[in-house]
């Protein structure tokens, strides 16, 4: 069975689904712990209450990107960690992480990539005022949002649609997405044309 992280950087609605599949036994993984980059944020507290260990660290607190990521990545081997999934985490990948996790670190990105990479990709697409946006699943390169695709699925925006009820729409199918690409990556269904 594989062995697995978790990162991400703020509420942790993703990272909650993805621990409730596993402990359904949905996802055949072992998922060795959850990574923070946020100190405070509710996705520790998620967490924690589910059983699962959390390595919570401050970037700020390292001499430079390089240098938190060797940090982050000797944990992550110390934890025996084959695959990373990015579930909200928001920071970009480095090098130093990448030397270690190309083609095993998946993204999970809010629109139809290309279209609305970056941060507020529902927002994005909000104003934009275009008819339709998505979810992508995608492993991670040196870019921001522009590794190679694994899924896509549309999402339509009606014109009654807020942000806040376009993102409900969104995160419904994240919280479908994720978990489904997740299992498929860990169980050898999905693999990266370099591995």
């Amino acid at each position: 069975m594989a062995t697995f992280a978790i990162m991400a950087s703020g509420s942790g609605s993703n990272a909650q689904i993805l621990i409730n599949w596993v402990q359904a036994g949905k996802i055949q993984g072992d998922l060795a712990c959850v990574v923070c980059d946020k100190p405070g944020a509710k996705v520790i507290e998620r967490a924690e209450e589910a059983g699962v260990p959390v390595l919570v660290y401050s970037p700020k607190e390292f001499a430079d990107k390089a240098a938190y990521e060797a940090q982050l990545v000797s944990d992550l081997h110390a934890r025996g960690v084959e695959y990373v999934v990015l579930a909200g985490y928001m920071r970009i990948c480095g090098p130093t992480f990448l030397a270690a996790y190309a083609g095993k670190a998946i993204n999970l990105h809010p629109s139809l990539l290309p279209m609305f990479p970056g941060k507020d990709a529902i927002g994005d697409a909000h104003a934009a005022g275009v008819k339709y946006t998505g979810v992508t699943v995608h492993f991670i390169d040196e870019g921001v949002d522009t590794g190679p695709i694994i899924r896509q699925e549309t999402v339509w925006i009606a014109p009654e649609d807020t942000r806040e009820t376009l993102a409900e729409k969104i995160h419904a199918v994240e919280h479908r997405l994720l978990p489904e690409v997740t299992a498929a990556l860990l169980n050898g269904t999905i693999k990266h044309e370099k591995n």
